[in-house]
């Protein structure tokens, strides 16, 4: 461009778009919020505080996030929202300023046994592109080595018209990179017959030991009327060919009585319908019967790299894509850093930029062969983020639930980095978080409470976090917190010991875990804590384990039907009223017929979002209306599970409803900080900290005497820690053995015995750096932990 033609930049005239910088919420009304309006800055950094259950979550993920998604849903064709999920408009009045939400949460990534690290990111797309350009020797284009990709060959008559000239190509074929023997799981599977069937009984005879397999159904009149073999005859004195056919024949088309069936063997049914799925999608009685008659080994073919020898065989520097996902992902930045080809220039950049994104967040540890359903909620959400700080999209809204879970101290500050990074790109950040080295990097703050379920769901202080401090409200209050060393520790009773561990990174650890005290299992992120416990330690006889696996249950569950505290409930309208406990049940007798129990219709508008609305008949009480006339200490059925647990527990306690069982249950979820629950809320609505809680709570009648706690902390505001702090103590007096998974500062600090990990993750960690005392570790500083404990006690 010559000079006369170069303009000076003209600063842009202000316009009426530019003053559209705020997020705005009128009249919210989502679960607890009571009528919330509030401002949110955009291309900000906001965090959302307040205690478990103060309506944090309703606002930012069921009320913005789900609109803007709903709104950006409605922009696709009817025919495409139907493959979409249903999204409701959330209760709120005015809803302003939205821009397209990307919600980064905790759930698990999918379980799909072929779905790794590099899968779901594009790390593995981009490897194999690299492979099929520089691979030696070549055998294909990127497909070649997905093991994702099964090689096909077919032949057949393609007639081609060029003029008057006829060509006809007759074979096809695709080159794959999946291992033919295990189709790319990595794992066969071998079943054991005994399991399948009991052979001293015939078909009619109940045979079949395989869950729905029954010969009162489709099954029995398949088996019935397929001819291969008589259903009367004791599968002993099955011929081969007859056992062949129950337990081996490829798909068969059949007719039994007038109705076209495909016949198949047990084998090949099996196979598709149980265990294609992940086992732990599969309803517990299937589960259960997998579990007995499957076992599981490494494909011999493969070695468990999932990859065809022809994918294994081609190499760059020595180095197979198997050798290469199987690295530590920091190890392979490194190979992929010392590559230089000017013929693949871009692509190796934007791998070392995906690589390096991996080390930034801090999952390093990791290989891209590791399979994604094995990461904790923590490492999910930080692989999510990979995806989106690559991104060439701005003015978006990320949104965020709390990041910093499962994260060491030392960690939290990367994390923080990342989040001011998304903001600075000039993107609107919503964080829900507990952690006071997370709220400090806010640039406005909204604190919800005053209190958790119903007395909760206002917002009490909005503004800056110097503001918050001062503000009185209760994380204000509680935002400078710090747990003192205890002055005395307790003397253990004896222990446990571990011999030889080395599940996944562990160096084969020998450790001797106290029993009869609080101990704390820490280190960073990826050093081996989970390995350490959960492969030597649970399992064991007397252990009882309270992990973060989400809890399996339909929106019919809630906690009073997880807890087994409907029971006894029934059990007392019963016996008042003179009638069956069968009435009491949403899911039984009692239930509204217009609803089936559920209290809400679920209207499928087949291509449009479906609506659910409450039911017309019962009120969304889900019980007919003539057992609602039947009462217990003044309150019928719908009343009570319409209670809080702590209005409950007082209920139960004493007067006409004393009844002692359901107030054991009710006074143990007060233990656990769930007080402020509704027995009748639907599971599918508590967080994962809350249904870890709740999972605590049903497991602490059980007569174990080693608990195992997998970061309880997790989802607890800071009042609510020193509450889970006296129930551990409770534990350990009642002569318990409790083992503590844990980041939290305030809980290393309350130990009785800390074991640190490290010194680093992944290859870099595996070994016990540090045993003993938190006064010790204080006082040695010399891990990471004890650094940072030191500086939070201010040693």
């Amino acid at each position: 461009m010559s000079e006369s033609m170069r303009m000076d930049p003209q600063p842009l005239t202000p316009r009426v778009a530019d003053t559209h910088d705020l997020i705005r919420v009128h009249g919210a009304r989502v679960n607890n919020l009571k009528d919330v309006s509030v401002e949110i800055p955009k291309r900000r950094l906001t965090v959302f505080t307040g205690v478990s259950g103060s309506g944090k979550s309703s606002l930012v993920f069921d009320t913005v996030a789900a609109e803007s998604q709903r709104l950006i849903n409605e922009t696709y064709s009817a025919f495409v929202q139907g493959f979409m999920p249903t999204l409701a408009r959330p209760e709120v009045d005015v809803l302003e300023g939205l821009t397209t939400a990307i919600i980064v949460d905790q759930q698990r990534l999918g379980a799909d046994p072929r779905s790794t690290v590099g899968t779901v990111t594009d790390a593995n797309a981009m490897l194999r592109i690299l492979f099929s350009r520089l691979g030696q020797p070549h055998i294909g284009p990127p497909g070649a080595y997905a093991f994702n990709v099964p090689s096909v060959r077919a032949s057949g008559a393609i007639t081609v018209e060029r003029g008057a000239k006829k060509a006809v190509k007759a074979t096809f074929s695709r080159t794959g990179g999946m291992c033919p023997r295990c189709e790319g799981r990595g794992s066969v599977n071998d079943i054991d017959l005994s399991a399948l069937y009991d052979d001293s009984k015939s078909l009619n005879e109940g045979a079949l030991t395989i869950p729905g397999y029954s010969m009162d159904g489709w099954y029995g009149r398949i088996f019935t009327g397929c001819g291969f073999f008589d259903p009367d005859k004791p599968i002993r004195e099955f011929t081969k060919r007859e056992l062949h056919d129950l337990l081996h024949r490829e798909p068969t088309k059949i007719k039994v009585d007038g109705v076209n069936l495909t016949y198949e063997g047990l084998i090949p049914r099996i196979r598709k319908s149980m265990l294609s799925k992940d086992v732990d999608s599969l309803q517990p009685h299937v589960r259960a019967f997998v579990e007995r008659a499957v076992t599981f080994a490494t494909c011999p073919e493969c070695d468990g790299t999932r990859l065809s020898e022809a994918a294994r065989s081609s190499k760059i520097r020595g180095i197979s894509i198997a050798d290469a996902c199987a690295m530590e992902i920091r190890d392979l930045a490194d190979w992929v850093r010392d590559l230089d080809e000017p013929s693949v220039a871009p692509l190796l950049a934007a791998l070392r930029r995906t690589l390096d994104s991996f080390d930034e967040i801090g999952l390093g540890y990791l290989s891209l062969d590791r399979p994604s359903g094995t990461l904790s909620g923590g490492e999910a959400q930080r692989v999510k983020m990979i995806r989106h700080l690559g991104s060439s999209l701005t003015d978006v809204t990320y949104v965020f639930d709390e990041p910093t879970v499962g994260l060491h101290p030392h960690d939290v500050q990367r994390m923080n980095d990342l989040l001011l990074r998304l903001r600075d790109k000039g993107n609107t950040v919503l964080v829900v978080e507990h952690k006071p080295e997370a709220i400090a990097i806010a640039d406005h703050v909204v604190d919800l409470g005053p209190g958790a379920g119903t007395a909760g769901g206002e917002v009490v202080f909005e503004g800056t976090v110097e503001g918050l401090r001062a503000s009185g409200t209760l994380t204000g209050r509680h935002l400078d917190d710090r747990a003192r060393l205890k002055p005395s520790v307790r003397t253990p009773s004896g222990v446990l010991e571990v011999r030889g561990a080395n599940t996944h990174n562990l160096r084969d650890v020998d450790v001797d875990i106290p029993l009869g005290v609080l101990v704390v299992v820490t280190g960073v992120a990826g050093s081996g804590k989970s390995s350490l416990i959960h492969g030597s330690v649970s399992g064991r006889d007397g252990v009882v384990s309270v992990d973060q696996t989400p809890i399996r249950g339909s929106r019919r569950s809630n906690p009073a039907t997880y807890t087994g505290l409907l029971d006894p409930i029934r059990k007392a309208f019963a016996k008042a009223n003179g009638v069956k406990p069968a009435l009491f049940s949403a899911n039984s007798e009692g239930a509204c017929p217009t609803c089936n129990g559920a209290g809400v219709i679920y209207t499928d508008l087949a291509m449009m979002a479906g609506v659910a609305a409450p039911c017309e008949e019962c009120e969304g009480k889900r019980f007919q209306a003539s057992v609602l006339e039947y009462h217990l200490g003044g309150r019928d059925i719908s009343e009570v599970l319409a209670m809080s647990v702590t209005e409950a527990e007082e209920f139960f306690g004493d007067g006409e409803a004393r009844t002692p069982a359901a107030h054991r249950i009710l006074r143990r979820m007060v233990d656990v900080g769930l007080g402020y629950l509704s027995l009748g809320q639907p599971l599918t609505t508590l967080s994962g900290g809350e249904r870890q809680r709740l999972k605590l709570a049903t497991h602490m009648d059980e007569k174990g005497g080693v608990y195992v706690l997998d970061e309880p902390t997790s989802g607890l505001h800071l009042a609510d820690v020193e509450q889970l702090l006296g129930l551990l103590d409770r534990l350990v007096d009642s002569g318990r053995s409790v083992i503590v998974i844990e980041h939290h500062q305030a809980v290393m600090a309350h130990a009785d015995w800390i074991i640190d990990l490290g010194p680093g993750a992944g290859h870099d960690g595996g070994r016990i750096v540090f045993e003993g005392t938190p006064a010790d570790l204080v006082a040695a500083r010399s891990t990471l932990t004890g650094e940072h404990l030191a500086t939070y006690v201010e040693a």
